[in-house]
């Protein structure tokens, strides 16, 4: 039992991780003023799409586990690490893109551009032979709330927590990279 407690809270961390990106991305879109019908959309959009991007991760990932064992096991691993580095440093750029409308086909690029990490998440999950309903339900639970959190956050507060919570999530991504590398 205990394992699976381990499992899960490793799961939530994780899910916690990559929804910081929403999170921060969440406070720039939020600053446009929207209405909470359209915060309550975009939140649920972008949850379903971390529901479904690490889905088609791991089912990715159990296929190349099969295939090629302990070496997929460790480029999982690198992955998380690399992806947590790419996180940070996005974290710090002073880019300030054009805030795209969340409408339509805005919305969905919205989603797809903060969840493609989490197929990469996925991909290791998958490796690693992780229980997918409870990573899924985490990692839409956890990216549906972030989403809202950031843009209700981005409604009333400038933008300087925004870059903080992505490093933060990095720095997650990145030390679960080691763990996996160097099991301790």
């Amino acid at each position: 039992m205990t394992t699976v407690l381990a499992e899960l809270f490793t799961l939530m961390l994780m899910a916690f991780a990559l929804g910081m990106d929403a999170f921060s991305i969440g406070i720039g879109m939020g600053m446009i003023q929207l209405r909470l019908r359209q915060i309550f959309y975009i939140g649920i959009t972008v949850g379903l799409f971390h529901v479904w991007m690490p889905l088609l991760g791991m089912m990715t990932g159990k296929f190349l586990s099969e295939k090629f064992g302990a070496f997929a096991a460790y480029a999982g691993g690198v992955l998380l690490i690399v992806l947590g580095i790419q996180m940070v440093l996005a974290s710090f750029k002073d880019d300030e893109s054009s805030v795209m409308t969340p409408v339509g086909f805005g919305l969905l690029l919205f989603a797809l551009s903060v969840s493609l990490d989490s197929f990469s998440v996925g991909l290791t999950l998958g490796i690693f032979g992780a229980r997918t309903a409870a990573a899924v339900i985490c990692f839409g639970a956890a990216a549906t709330i972030l989403t809202w959190a950031g843009l209700l956050v981005g409604r009333r507060v400038q933008g300087w927590l925004g870059s903080y919570s992505e490093a933060l999530g990095g720095f997650i991504l990145f030390a679960f990279g080691v763990k996996l590398l160097l099991p301790f």
